[in-house]
């Protein structure tokens, strides 16, 4: 076993590692159970992780990283803190499920509410269901049947939204998935993210027809991608104009960037919002709210139909819960903070080995696309060097900073990250910046 206080320079064989991974891929499709966990765009051996503490990973050989996912968001609070643990803790001791209505569904979705511009909620497992059951309802309500969502911007993997769709599908290559029909995807309508006179076209054509617009509310899967000053509000207002309905997908930035989510930096006129990632607190939990005049038309208050077991599961109530109440505006003042310290630093190691880059924000979410241009959408992303990233993510693993497997994701910080953690960070960037320049000439 390799000593957990060594800083850096990792080997890059990780034996342990890869003998799980080699016995998964034989169970397994592809060794994993999501596609972006392969390592498929960087290559390598996957790190098999057994535990986590506060800003730490440690994997399966022994090694110590500063975790920069935060499984993929959920962990707003850090590994194993000790306040969600107790809470889930204690909720499977007085049962792991029940199938009924419980205290903690209650009290989960009165916290969201207060927290958002949300009237009503339903709590789901995941935010593919969230955002399956939000279109599904928005075509209720409407009656219409078409769909305008954004090129790069990904909402789970639910047929009519898996065109064009970024973060793992990006990283794979497939802009759209085989097995999704022709006529799953017909009613989709997929523009350009961060053009308004695109949209404003499409409901000139079709605009009868459309039951709603579904966009991140700030793009986090083509890499982070803001939504420019007034895009959203003028998604609202073409949409409103036209009688649909506009669905913001804060499923990552619902919770992290703000108290209230992206919302909380940029309130929209929004009629549906999806959310997940940090109200589970790392535990499997979403939620999709709205107008309570659009979300009483569910079942069994209304005619459209959605339903799900486990939904408002005991133990991912308490989780997230304990995740919210401790978000306080404290915590979130740290992760802004945090985040900024850890760009900086990136961006400062890569312009000194002149390694063209981009840092990209919004809010406390964060990456770093590797081209010397703008980038506003899908295709400006595609065109960074993944070469450079993949060149910079194995630095970085060498030293034991785990950062997202793809140039197409969203870094994300925790606030137990401590001095300890940015120094560790600090020290691993130059090496890094010199391994994404040596693969950029």
């Amino acid at each position: 076993m390799i000593d957990f206080n060594e800083p850096v320079g990792y080997p890059a064989d990780a034996p342990a590692s890869q003998e799980l991974f080699d016995r998964a891929a034989a169970i397994v499709p592809g060794g994993v159970n999501s596609p972006v966990r392969a390592f498929r765009a960087v290559g390598g051996t996957p790190r098999f992780m057994v535990r986590g503490e506060g800003p730490w990973l440690f994997d399966a050989d022994g090694r110590r990283y500063v975790d920069l996912v935060c499984s993929w968001g959920p962990l707003l609070l850090g590994h194993a803190h000790p306040e969600v643990v107790a809470a889930i803790q204690a909720a499977a001791a007085r049962g792991t499920s029940f199938g009924t209505p419980t205290p903690g569904e209650v009290e989960l979705a009165e916290e969201l509410v207060s927290r958002t511009a949300a009237e009503q909620v339903r709590l789901v497992n995941s935010g593919t269901e969230a955002t399956m059951s939000a279109i599904r309802l928005a075509r209720g309500f409407t009656g219409r049947s078409k769909i305008v969502k954004f090129a790069g911007c990904y909402h789970g993997h639910v047929d009519a939204l898996l065109a064009a769709a970024g973060s793992g599908v990006a990283t794979l290559a497939l802009p759209d998935s085989p097995g999704v029909t022709g006529a799953g995807a017909s009613e989709t309508i997929v523009l350009k993210y961060n053009d308004l006179d695109a949209v404003a076209q499409a409901f000139e054509t079709h605009g009868e027809d459309i039951a709603a617009v579904i966009t991140e509310a700030a793009a986090g899967n083509m890499g982070v991608v803001a939504p420019l000053p007034g895009y959203n509000a003028g998604l609202a207002e073409i949409a409103h104009r036209h009688g649909a309905l506009l669905i913001m997908d804060e499923v990552m930035t619902g919770f992290r960037v703000s108290r209230g989510g992206w919302q909380g930096l940029d309130p929209v006129d929004a009629d549906l919002w999806t959310f997940g990632k940090v109200m589970g607190g790392g535990l499997p939990a979403a939620a999709f709210g709205g107008r309570a005049d659009v979300m009483s038309k569910l079942a069994p208050a209304g005619p459209v139909y959605q339903a799900g077991t486990l939904s408002g599961n005991p133990l991912a109530c308490a989780a997230g819960l304990a995740t919210l109440r401790l978000a306080d505006d404290a915590l979130y003042a740290r992760l802004d903070a945090t985040a900024a310290t850890i760009g900086q630093l990136a961006a400062k190691a890569l312009a000194g080995a002149g390694v063209p880059h981009r840092l990209a924000t919004a809010g406390s979410m964060f990456s770093i696309f590797f081209t010397d241009a703008e980038v506003r959408d899908y295709d400006d992303a595609r065109r960074q060097n993944t070469a450079a990233f993949k060149a910079f993510f194995h630095s970085m693993l060498s030293q034991g900073v785990y950062l997202p497997p793809s140039a197409f994701e969203s870094w994300f910080v925790s606030g137990a990250i401590d001095d300890d953690a940015l120094d560790h960070i600090a020290a691993a960037l130059p090496g890094a910046a010199r391994a994404a320049a040596a693969a950029t000439s």
